[in-house]
């Protein structure tokens, strides 16, 4: 009865996602629109440094999942897998990896900005 229960809830949700989903954009679109905005210019604007902050942040990941395993391995000496220092380092690297992006977007962005 459970696994059915489950099932039937995973499908509602779904649904429930998608079809919020749709609801917002449609609702974004008639807000820009009563503005006097064109949606399609507005949804189809670049995003530069897009990869960049998604590099940083796997990498911040990376790199704080594997600190975690060291320090839970190697420097603590611990038997069992301890759950707690694996996700706050990832969320400290993980963090400073974006924080890192912001840093190089706020410079190129200074530094490109032109002089009147």
């Amino acid at each position: 009865m459970s696994d059915e229960l489950a099932l039937v809830m995973v499908f509602i949700s779904a649904f429930a996602a998608i079809f919020g989903l749709f609801y917002l954009r449609n609702k974004e679109n008639m807000s820009l629109i009563e503005k006097g905005l064109n949606p399609r210019e507005y949804t189809q604007r670049p995003a530069p440094y897009r990869s960049l902050k998604w590099g940083l942040l796997l990498m911040g990941a990376g790199l704080g999942l594997f600190l975690g395993y060291v320090l839970s391995e190697q420097v603590m000496h611990l038997d069992d897998d301890n759950p707690v220092m694996y996700f706050s380092m990832l969320a400290i690297c993980g963090g400073l990896g974006l924080f890192l992006s912001y840093k190089i977007e706020k410079k190129e962005t200074i530094d490109n900005k032109p002089e009147n």
